[in-house]
């Protein structure tokens, strides 16, 4: 069974079949630096059409699942993660549940006309296998496994984890591009200096860059930001380092598209990357995630922020902080898995019609 499927999965399109390399076996020309000009047959996701949807490995879309970066063009990448976290726990399993949820996409982005698996090279790379009782020690895995991706030149599109994770994600990153720009969305500022002692966990990630001059600071914007504090001005810091942040009530009821006009602007040609926190919107879409906070950002208001990173030159993004636990019904994870593929759709190579 398994091989009449790999070999169904494999034709070209005059037999009928899905335009698919098999899992980790990719040809010499495809390997080659030319593969985007050629018209060579790239990755797709099985079509429902022809694989039921429950049937095959789970992976991102089930996409193929490869060991190696290279001969790809962008990748998604699993950090299962939670050591991180300061309140509900369960990010560990976001990976897994949102590769589940993401039987249900499909090919590409009406909407925008982003035609990702035409324009890419596109696999599952699998998770990196983090240290859950060393905190330290896992943003050391995730920054070596994260400098092999980028070193081939794949753009890593990650499947979180606590927020923790991108601190050594950013460290990989610049090491390759230089400072970054970043777009940040998310209820909290994850500024902080630490917590109960430690400098290293899911709300300090960004001091963390700031001080090991990882981002480009006058090209950082935090958006969604709401919630209590324990100070008069919590965005102090974010603002004395030339941040922009915009706070969610500024967004309520509004369409974000004029704010991402702004935000085109100010990120330019430069490299950025894009971190995503799903409690950066409202807990009644998102329930599944450690630290909610009432009042945010709406899924349509997402797709807007996202959407409107198109044309700026996204070298990496994440989604982070889908706790499955916490939503059994899945729909937060099937939210995460739509706007990691929304980010596939803006990176800078996908041809749009």
């Amino acid at each position: 069974m398994l091989r009449r499927l790999a070999s169904r999965c494999a034709r070209g399109p005059g037999a009928g079949g899905v335009v698919r390399r098999p899992a980790a076996v990719l040809c010499d020309h495809c390997r080659s630096p030319s593969r985007q000009a050629s018209d060579a047959p790239r990755n797709q996701p099985l079509s429902s059409e022809l694989v039921a949807r429950p049937v095959g490995v789970c992976s991102m879309m089930r996409l193929p699942v490869q060991t190696s970066p290279e001969g790809l063009d962008a990748a998604f990448v699993g950090v299962p993660l939670d050591t991180g976290t300061s309140n509900r726990p369960g990010a560990r399993f976001g990976p897994r549940r949102i590769r589940e949820e993401s039987v249900l996409l499909r090919t590409i982005n009406p909407s925008t006309g982003a035609l990702p698996f035409q324009s890419l090279m596109v696999a599952d790379l699998g998770d990196v296998n983090v240290n859950l009782y060393n905190l330290q020690d896992s943003c050391r895995l995730i920054r070596e496994a994260y400098q092999k991706i980028v070193a081939a030149g794949c753009v890593p599109l990650t499947l979180g984890g606590d927020h923790t994770i991108t601190y050594p994600i950013l460290q990989a990153m610049a090491k390759k591009h230089g400072p970054v720009g970043l777009l940040h969305v998310d209820a909290h500022m994850d500024t902080a200096d630490k917590a109960l002692g430690e400098k290293i966990y899911h709300g300090t990630p960004f001091r963390r860059c700031v001080e090991e001059k990882l981002l480009d600071c006058k090209r950082v914007v935090q958006i969604g930001i709401r919630g209590s504090s324990m100070t008069v001005d919590p965005y102090r810091y974010s603002r004395s380092q030339g941040f922009r942040v915009v706070l969610a009530e500024d967004c309520w009821m509004k369409s974000l598209v004029p704010l991402m006009a702004e935000v085109r602007q100010q990120m330019g040609g430069k490299p950025i990357y894009i971190s995503f926190d799903i409690d950066g919107l409202d807990p009644a879409y998102a329930p599944g995630t450690g630290t909610p906070e009432i009042a945010g950002l709406t899924p349509s208001q997402a797709l807007e922020i996202i959407r409107g990173c198109q044309g700026l030159n996204v070298v990496g993004c994440d989604l982070v902080e889908v706790s499955p636990p916490y939503d059994p019904f899945g729909n937060t994870a099937l939210l995460a898995a739509n706007l990691l593929f929304e980010m596939l759709c803006v990176l800078p190579k996908v041809r749009v019609i």
